[in-house]
């Protein structure tokens, strides 16, 4: 599916039942949950699917252990359902994209005697939350099965330990699978396109103008109702609609690291729910490397977030603290920053107070705002979301229900986990190669594994399981417009190895080029818009 084509179909001659701005996790996933009811949908995002906050997230898919202790420390009934909301979205993550996603085995350490039960209590309550659709029972290890588990904790003080389950998931793929999922329901999906202007008709909102970040071309749109769904952004839109919008959002940020797979176990997580100054503190394997990280330290918004210096120094003082690993600026491998964002309910009496879960606004001209929220919950946000704008823009659609609990993602409809094997004896890939490729294409593996015989299986770089056909199938079937599309969302060598992002440049650039008959001044372009964005993430 090529872009051009979907462009095509923003016709202004057109009038959708929706256009949602806002290519993230929760833009895609109101773009499918609209577009299998049957509305006429339109979604657009002003840089590529998943560009921001939703490619930038731990990786993991989870209820919210945290929130739950909250939730009983408090008596706090909202941090409660959010607790049993995300534990029933956990589950249908998992079973809509099996490829995406897997269950993780987490550790948390426990120093005191006296933390023993209370942890365990605590997360023997998230399996009881779960109930039918819990995916691990929660258990008691001992400190030699605590190390035995993960070796590099540090073992000094160490007491025992809780081994618990939650997700983890590709989050960049997760969403552009939302979106080409949407597609197949018959939305028009374009990246890249920007919203310049809302358009109205007698103070109501009534569609948009558009504007292509790549050729400049700019045309106006039509839409019954218009759905503000662009995550730390969504002040910018309100603004559109109303110069003189109050702010509802404020972010944090939370800084990642990639190390060697050598710091974490191929099978394990650990996770210190709350260090010495309060924050939450992982080490997860993901890709193929170790994936430490921490969250919410205040963050100005901004396109592309950088991680700062003093961060950096941070994590890597606490992994000494609470891990038995020497780390130091050399074993980094690749490094971003991701923002949430924290939303204040308008509605809400207390306008101090920040929303835990996801808020709808609806202004006096009519544009739906959705914000907050994680994107564990993106599902339930989007069927939220839905049901409102059908109330609000008076739409009847031919089902007025939501219909994506039991919708596979593109991908995971034919999902088998005997993909792997069949990669192996049918195309002669080794273990590693088939293994990458089932968990990143699902039933679509077969497709990119026949371009993949065209050229010998080449790879794009050594010491990654990625292929060179990954860049020709990227641009003919998931609207892949940039060299940086390729590099740190079709696949995710950027999010693990920055180095070899930087080598291969040129590379992708070259294949793209002959996809997209580009000239060399957008090859140039091209390439330097990636080494920019690479330098940006350091």
């Amino acid at each position: 599916m090529r872009r051009q084509k979907q462009l095509e179909q923003l016709n202004p001659n057109k009038i959708f039942d929706l256009l949602i701005i806002g290519g993230g996790a929760t833009g895609c996933g109101v773009a499918l949950d609209a577009a299998s009811r049957g509305l006429k949908v339109a979604l657009v995002e002003m840089n590529d699917f998943a560009e921001g906050t939703s490619s930038r997230s731990t990786k993991l898919v989870h209820g919210g252990v945290r929130y739950l202790e909250a939730a009983i420390k408090k008596f706090d009934r909202v941090q409660y359902n959010l607790v049993k909301d995300g534990l029933h979205e956990r589950y249908t993550l998992l079973k809509n994209a099996p490829h995406l996603s897997n269950r993780l085995p987490l550790v948390t350490p426990i120093y005191r005697w006296i933390d023993v039960p209370y942890v365990y209590a605590g997360l023997k309550l998230y399996d009881l939350l779960a109930g039918k659709r819990g995916i691990g029972h929660s258990r008691l290890l001992s400190r030699k099965a605590a190390l035995q588990r993960f070796p590099t904790v540090k073992a000094a003080g160490l007491k025992a330990g809780v081994l618990y389950y939650d997700g983890q998931f590709h989050d960049a793929r997760m969403a552009l699978s939302l979106a080409l999922t949407a597609r197949e329901q018959g939305a028009t999906i374009a990246n890249h396109v920007r919203v310049c202007e809302l358009v109205k008709n007698n103070g109501q909102v009534c569609g948009a103008r558009l504007e292509d970040r790549i050729t400049g071309e700019s045309w106006q749109i039509a839409a019954r109702g218009i759905i503000n769904a662009t995550g730390p952004f969504a002040d910018q839109i309100r603004r559109l609609d109303s110069a003189n919008a109050a702010p509802i959002l404020s972010a944090s940020s939370g800084i990642h690291i990639v190390l060697d797979k050598s710091f974490a176990p191929p099978d394990t997580g650990l996770l210190i729910p709350e260090t010495d100054d309060g924050r939450v503190l992982f080490v997860l394997p993901w890709e193929g490397h170790a994936l430490v990280g921490t969250t919410d330290e205040p963050a100005e918004i901004s396109e592309h977030p950088k991680a700062q210096e003093a961060e950096i120094d941070y994590l890597l003082k606490h992994i000494g603290r609470y891990f038995n690993l020497q780390v130091s600026r050399q074993d980094i491998q690749a490094v971003w920053s991701g923002l949430r964002p924290l939303v204040r309910d308008p509605a809400a009496s207390d306008t101090a107070q920040l929303a835990r879960d996801h808020v709808i606004e609806i202004s006096a001209s009519g544009l739906l705002t959705i914000a907050g929220g994680k994107w564990t919950t993106y599902r339930k946000m989007a069927e939220d979301t839905v049901n409102e704008a059908l109330k609000q823009f008076g739409l009847s659609p031919p089902h007025k229900t939501c219909q994506t609990e039991q919708l596979p993602l593109i991908g995971g409809k034919d999902y088998r986990e005997t993909i792997q094997p069949e990669l192996q004896k049918n195309f002669a890939f080794s273990a590693e190669i088939a293994a990458y490729l089932q968990r990143t294409y699902g039933d679509q593996a077969f497709e990119v594994a026949k371009l993949a015989t065209a050229d010998g299986g080449k790879l794009l770089c050594q010491g990654h399981p990625i292929l060179e056909a990954e860049v020709v199938y990227a641009v003919r079937h998931e609207m892949a417009e940039r060299v940086i599309d390729l590099l740190a969302r079709r696949t995710p060598l950027a999010l693990v190895d920055q180095a070899a992002s930087r080598a291969v440049i040129g590379r992708v650039a070259e294949l793209m080029a002959k996809e997209l008959e580009w000239d060399e001044k957008r090859i140039e372009i091209e390439m330097a818009l990636a080494e920019e964005r690479l330098n940006e993430a350091i």
